[in-house]
């Protein structure tokens, strides 16, 4: 284990009853424990010098509450991304048919008739993810810039600075130099769902809390908000599987 690398292992303890498998991560120079669950099951964070007692300890603590949250990620696993051809990924909400075409020194990707026609120099997975995901990036800026930029001016608000971000676990947030940050992940989501995770953002250029304000400036400008929050919530898992 080199110094400030990560240690991963696979564990599993008896909750209740019931076996939970999880991913334990060390890592030199971390203070305290970590539970994490989401669609690929539950990862506990801790320090290269963490006994497996007190690892074991804080799990048995909060049993009830990790099985819970097991139980409610059940139904949105994530799922591991296929790269073959015939493989399907999502754009804007709709499905795209991978078409991989190996052989080529440069790379490129062609989106058209719903398909994404890849041209890698292998078609090992590794190398058409970082293909596919890299037009992805590239695709996401100009389309959250430009509803960034419509919303903004619609409601009255100096466009703010916009990036995109390799975040997995947040679709955007918000910082008081008016810089407003995505995850490029959004792309695969229905446009009326990034429209509404941009307003979100937006609204904290007015409120940058949660508070009941904000919520209410998130109304205004989105005014289904409460329906499309719950929408992401319940499919968000389908857009992190690269």
């Amino acid at each position: 284990m080199n110094g400030g690398r990560d240690d991963t292992v696979r564990q599993s303890i008896a909750l209740d009853g019931v076996r939970v498998d999880y991913k334990l991560t060390r890592r030199r120079g971390r203070r305290g424990l970590g539970l994490k669950i989401d669609g690929s099951g539950m990862t506990v964070a801790a320090s290269l010098t963490t006994p497996m007692s007190s690892i074991e300890d804080l799990i048995g603590k909060n049993a009830a509450w990790v099985l819970k949250k097991l139980g409610e990620w059940s139904h949105r696993r994530i799922e591991p991304q296929r790269w073959e051809t015939g493989a399907t990924v999502l754009f804007l909400g709709e499905p795209r048919i991978l078409m991989l075409d190996a052989g080529h020194a440069r790379s490129a990707v062609e989106e058209s008739l719903g398909h994404l026609f890849v041209k890698v120099r292998d078609s090992s997975p590794a190398t058409v993810e970082k293909v596919v995901s890299t037009w992805y990036k590239k695709q996401a800026l100009p389309h959250l810039a430009q509803r960034a930029f419509f919303f903004a001016r619609l409601h009255g608000l100096t466009p703010p600075r916009v990036f995109v971000t390799s975040a997995n676990s947040r679709w955007g947030s918000c910082n008081s130099q008016r810089e407003v940050r995505f995850s490029w992940r959004l792309i695969k989501a229905r446009p009326a769902l990034i429209d509404y995770v941009v307003c979100h953002e937006l609204a904290h250029l007015r409120h940058m809390n949660h508070s009941a304000a904000f919520w209410k400036e998130v109304e205004r400008m989105c005014p289904d908000y409460k329906a499309l929050k719950a929408e992401l919530d319940q499919n968000d898992h389908r857009f992190r599987a690269f």
